[in-house]
């Protein structure tokens, strides 16, 4: 089959970085900036950066409802960081009036992991790789709850040294929609990006 179109909205936030990483892995990669754009590919990234930004400048862009719509009708979406954010259902934490996209049944803290200062790095059981993986926390949010139909991929490992963290669930996948808490571009390992273009060419 061909290989598939996986855009990045690229209003804001990590957009060259998963572009590159789809890029090797052999998908046609596309910045999403627009409708049209939108409306050409077979699945989408949403990056990590600010999450209120990117729901400003979606709005701004006309891209909200269209994202919306594409989410609603099935479209294969990873949101990463901030992306998980803007794909979960519920924030806890969120600014007065914040607007996600929608799609996942999770319940999100924002900032849950504290500041920029507190960003770390650990490696991580992850469903369906044999390996673990290296993760990058930056300003990163956790999921406080999953709906029936949301399967967690990974959690936080439960030991002393991660302390609160410990046990946090930070990445999940409900039916066509992956996400997850760190930055799976940073690093050189593609394999998560990978499970989504797989997920993409299932779809």
């Amino acid at each position: 089959m061909p290989a598939p179109v996986i855009g990045v909205l690229a209003l804001q936030g990590d957009v060259r970085e998963h572009l590159h990483v789809l890029e090797t892995l052999g998908a046609r990669p596309l910045a999403v900036r627009r409708e049209s754009e939108l409306a050409s590919v077979d699945g989408l990234v949403v990056p990590g950066g600010e999450s209120t930004t990117m729901a400003k400048l979606a709005r701004i862009f006309e891209l909200l409802e269209p994202l919306r719509s594409r989410i609603a009708g099935g479209l294969p979406v990873f949101g990463t960081c901030a992306g998980m954010i803007l794909l979960a259902d519920r924030i806890e934490d969120g600014v007065v009036g914040q607007e996600t996209l929608g799609g996942l049944d999770i319940t999100v803290r924002r900032n849950a992991f504290g500041r920029q200062v507190d960003s770390f790095e650990t490696s991580l059981e992850f469903a369906g790789l044999a390996e673990r993986v290296h993760a990058v926390f930056i300003r990163a949010p956790w999921v406080e709850a999953v709906g029936d139909g949301v399967e967690v991929l990974s959690r936080v490992p439960d030991d002393a040294a991660n302390g609160p963290a410990a046990g946090r669930i930070v990445a999940v996948r409900q039916g066509p929609l992956m996400a997850t808490s760190f930055h799976p571009e940073v690093g050189g390992d593609g394999r998560v990006h990978r499970m989504f273009v797989d997920l993409v060419k299932q779809s």
